[in-house]
C-alpha cells in the first residue's frame, strides 16, 4: 500500500485504532522540534500547543487592530465635529490643518480648490495645471505614493528633510473641485498598499463643511 492508501483508509476507518488500542499506544514519531521520537499522544499535544500560540498571535494582532481603528474613529469624530462647526471657509481650513496636524501626526498638508469666481486670498486658491484638474478628475479613491504627483512637491516649501510619502485625496462637491495632499518625511507613512477608508472619510466630511461656504 503506497502512503496515500494507507492515509485514506484511517481516515476511512476511524475505528481502527479502537479495535488496535495497543498499536497506537506503541506508535512513535519524529518530534518536529528535538528530533527525537515521541509517542502520538504527546506530537498531538505538540501540535495543538503551535496552533494555540498561532491563535494567540493573531488575537493579538487583532486586538491591536481593533485598538487602532478605534482610536482613529475617534480622532475622526474629533475632526468632522471642529469641521461641521467651522464658521467659514478660512475656518474650515484652519481647523482642518489643526487636527490633522495635532491629532494625526500628519506635518504637512495642502489643500488646492479651484474654479470658484470669489476666490480667498490664500494658498488654498493658488493656480493650479491643467495636468492637476485631470489627475484629481481621475482619482476614484485616494492615492498613496513614495513620490509627489506632477508639481505638488511644490506645494510644501518650508518642508525638511525631503518629503518621502505622500496621500492625495480628491474634494469633490456642490460647487467645489479641488485636492488634499498630506506629505510626511515617514517613508511608510503613507504607501500605496495602505488601506484608504479613513482618507476618503476625511475627504468627504472636508468637502462637505467647504462647500457650505463655495457657491
Amino acid at each position: 500500500m503506497t502512503d496515500s492508501e494507507v492515509a485514506q483508509y484511517l481516515q476511512e476507518h476511524p475505528e481502527f485504532f479502537d479495535a488496535h488500542a495497543d498499536i497506537l499506544a506503541k506508535i512513535n514519531i519524529p518530534d518536529p522540534h528535538e528530533g527525537r521520537a515521541i509517542p502520538i499522544a504527546e506530537r498531538q499535544m505538540s501540535q495543538l500547543r503551535d496552533r494555540v500560540s498561532i491563535l494567540e498571535q493573531k488575537l493579538a494582532e487583532l486586538i491591536t487592530f481593533g485598538e487602532e481603528n478605534d482610536a482613529i474613529s475617534e480622532r475622526m469624530h474629533r475632526v468632522t465635529l471642529a469641521l461641521i462647526s467651522a464658521q467659514s471657509l478660512e475656518d474650515v481650513l484652519r481647523t482642518l490643518y489643526f487636527h490633522l496636524r495635532e491629532d494625526f501626526a500628519v506635518p504637512h498638508v495642502a489643500v488646492r480648490i479651484w474654479g470658484i469666481e470669489d476666490a480667498l486670498d490664500t494658498e488654498a486658491f493658488a493656480p493650479v495645471s491643467e495636468e492637476v484638474h485631470a489627475f484629481t478628475d481621475s482619482l476614484k479613491t485616494p492615492y498613496c505614493a513614495a513620490h509627489p504627483v506632477l508639481d505638488s512637491i511644490g506645494w510644501f516649501p518650508e518642508a525638511q528633510p525631503p518629503l518621502q510619502s505622500f496621500a492625495y485625496v480628491r474634494l469633490d462637491g456642490e460647487n467645489l473641485d479641488g485636492l488634499m495632499v498630506l506629505a510626511s518625511e515617514d517613508a511608510q507613512r503613507f504607501y500605496p498598499e495602505m488601506g484608504t477608508l479613513y482618507l476618503q472619510r476625511l475627504g468627504d466630511i472636508t468637502s462637505a463643511a467647504m462647500a457650505r461656504y463655495l457657491g
